[in-house]
């Protein structure tokens, strides 16, 4: 299997379209710290603010929330830890990260794995498909390995690459954040659930960066699987690709019905269950692991099922 998986490793890596997705990635976050500097800086030109202030108006906002009685026990905890963590931060004097510094890109950086799910669909969709369009697929399977440890390289070697792409947005976001923010002034804090303690914010970038790694698990093997079935890459991109960008949209629109809770874009982004912005109330991350782990079971079901029962014409 290792030696299945390195050999796919270097086709991936022997193609020029790998290597724009990582220069991409990086040249996107150093673009977007340096846009984030120019706005900021014009936005408050002869403008300021004291942290106290942001913070007691943030703090405001919060209780105003917590007022809502829709709130489900989630959202509670969430707010209940922010209204902690403001009233500890202004009665001690310990500031806050600021928005433009290295730290709070660190812990900003989950937010772009939208892109490493982009890349990764890509990389899903053609590393089977593309053996059916060049014609290699036949060289491939005349070899003395089972095709269902052929098809496991290639897709732990999908999502290999995308744990990569995963740990070099969050490094280049670092960079980027310390080349134009440089390392700011401030305290990370975190709420236990009953005290508010200095946390490390390496350690919670970490935290969400995993927990938004599902939606590029997820999403990946929903493409690797239309590549698989339909030998396409171009229709599993793009299917895929569209998938992403209006799944999401279907919650909001069904978010009044049952079946809703069932649905695969509800529980993709699992880094809900602690920003308090939940679409579907009535779920848990149980529960969403849960129906995360069937749909990935079916999405590989259907794909190793396909590739060792079909006929290889190609």
């Amino acid at each position: 299997m290792l030696k299945l998986m390195q050999n796919e490793w270097m086709k991936l890596w022997s193609k020029k379209a790998s290597w724009m997705m990582v220069f991409l990635l990086v040249v996107i976050l150093f673009a977007s710290a340096a846009i984030t500097k120019y706005v900021n800086s014009t936005a408050n030109e002869g403008i300021e603010e004291s942290w106290q202030n942001v913070v007691a108006a943030q703090q405001e906002a919060n209780q105003a929330m917590l007022m809502d009685p829709n709130m489900n026990e989630a959202q509670k905890d969430y707010y209940t830890g922010q209204i902690a963590i403001a009233e500890y931060r202004l009665e001690n004097d310990v500031q806050p990260f600021e928005f433009t510094s290295m730290q709070q890109s660190v812990l900003d950086a989950h937010e772009m794995l939208s892109l490493v799910t982009l890349f990764t669909v890509v990389i899903a969709a053609g590393i089977t498909a593309s053996e059916f369009s060049q014609g290699t697929i036949k060289m491939l399977l005349t070899r003395p390995v089972r095709r269902w440890k052929v098809l496991t390289s290639k897709y732990l070697t999908t999502m290999v690459f995308a744990g990569l792409l995963s740990v070099i947005t969050l490094l280049a976001a670092a960079l980027a954040g310390l080349v134009f923010f440089g390392i700011g002034e401030g305290t990370f804090l975190v709420w236990t659930g009953s005290e508010v303690m200095e946390g490390s914010y390496w350690r919670e970038a970490i935290k969400l960066s995993v927990l938004s790694f599902a939606s590029v698990w997820i999403i990946g093997t929903f493409a690797f699987m239309l590549g698989t079935v339909f030998r396409s890459s171009s229709l599993a991109i793009g299917l895929s690709i569209f998938l992403m960008f209006t799944g999401i949209q279907a919650v909001f629109l069904l978010s009044n019905y049952e079946i809703i809770k069932y649905y695969l874009f509800t529980h993709t982004d699992l880094t809900q269950f602690y920003s308090g912005f939940m679409p579907v109330p009535d779920i848990t991350m149980t529960m969403s692991l849960i129906v995360l782990f069937v749909y990935f079971l079916l999405f590989l079901g259907i794909s190793y099922w396909t590739f060792s029962k079909r006929d290889i014409t190609a």
